[in-house]
């Protein structure tokens, strides 16, 4: 594995906010997590980055203490689960579920005062709503809520606690850009408070707005991890040039053509890293029409997460 850019990670004795070490955690034939090692520091935002089945989902509820692992050493916040202490950590931890139940005849602000009954600290339930930009649906029923605010509604049943680690399993899948705008500016106004985060996501754009550092993983381990910035740095490339032909081509000629850094297979396509896309482009042509096979179709993108986990599986996130 993999650690590009190091990010905000904590100096010796300053303690982590949540830790994972050789955690496995089996269903029947499936090994959903397979030895992970994570460490989350204090007042970062922390994410988890893969297509569905790279054992996110089942990393977090570890963490959560919703699910028991087979193996390994689990601390949340100083302590570990089952020490006796797991009330005392529940009431600091803030968790928003990939779907999130609430009872649609109850209303905004009556689901948040029922969650706030449950925890010894909370903040004003009013204070809360205004967060999380619900004011005008204050006395609404939930079951009449769009999707976006039933979304932002669970993200206010986890704030109302007043957490210092958060917890968000693809907070804004299937929301419009608008909703997702919403939620992204309410986990940061969380962080600029000195929270913690730690949510999974599909999303590059996502992972790149609100990720000190993320850790790429597939098949339940983790395959890099570090600033966005740094892992899209480290494939050394400004441009992706993504191309579809009829026949073959030896992937050495296309890694070896002016301003390109690699080419991998993915699926159909190959995908040529570019540091100089006005060498690469007339010598990909050129190589094309010499080895007399017909282009089909042709892109080119910035580099992005989604281009890292090419490079290290070689098939796309969205495919996989």
């Amino acid at each position: 594995m993999a650690d590009t850019g190091g990010g905000r990670r904590p100096a010796p004795g300053q303690g982590v906010a949540a830790r994972c070490t050789g955690l496995v955690k089996r269903y029947e034939d499936v090994t959903a997590v397979a030895g992970l090692d994570l460490a989350v520091a204090p007042g970062e935002c922390f994410g988890l980055l893969g297509p569905n089945g790279a054992g996110k989902t089942t990393t977090m509820e570890v963490l959560e203490g919703l699910t028991r692992p087979d193996e390994g050493v689990v601390e949340v916040l100083g302590c570990r689960w089952g020490s006796g202490r797991d009330h005392e950590l529940r009431e600091r931890l803030g968790v928003q579920l990939q779907e999130t139940q609430l009872g649609e005849k109850l209303t905004v602000e009556e689901t948040l005062r029922l969650f706030a009954s449950f925890f010894t600290r909370s903040r004003p339930v009013g204070e809360v709503i205004a967060t999380v930009e619900l004011e005008e649906k204050r006395r609404a029923r939930v079951g009449k809520l769009s999707g976006g605010q039933k979304q932002r509604l669970a993200l206010a049943c986890a704030l109302v606690s007043d957490p210092d680690l958060l917890f968000l399993d693809e907070p804004t899948t299937g929301l419009d850009p608008q909703a997702r705008l919403r939620v992204w500016d309410v986990v940061e106004r969380f962080r600029a408070r000195g929270g913690t985060v730690l949510l999974t996501t599909h999303s590059m754009e996502e992972a790149t707005r609100l990720c000190d550092r993320v850790a790429i993983m597939d098949h339940g381990r983790i395959l890099t991890l570090g600033r966005p910035d740094a892992l899209v740095a480290a494939l050394g490339a400004d441009q992706i040039v993504e191309f579809r032909a009829q026949g073959e081509v030896a992937r050495e000629r296309l890694a070896g053509l002016p301003g390109v850094g690699g080419a991998i297979r993915a699926g159909d396509a190959w995908q040529l890293s570019v540091r100089r896309i006005d060498e690469a482009l007339p010598a990909l042509l050129a190589e094309l029409e010499r080895s007399g096979v017909a282009l089909e179709s042709l892109a080119t993108h910035q580099a992005t997460l989604e281009d890292v986990f090419v490079s290290l599986t070689g098939r796309a996130l969205r495919d996989a």
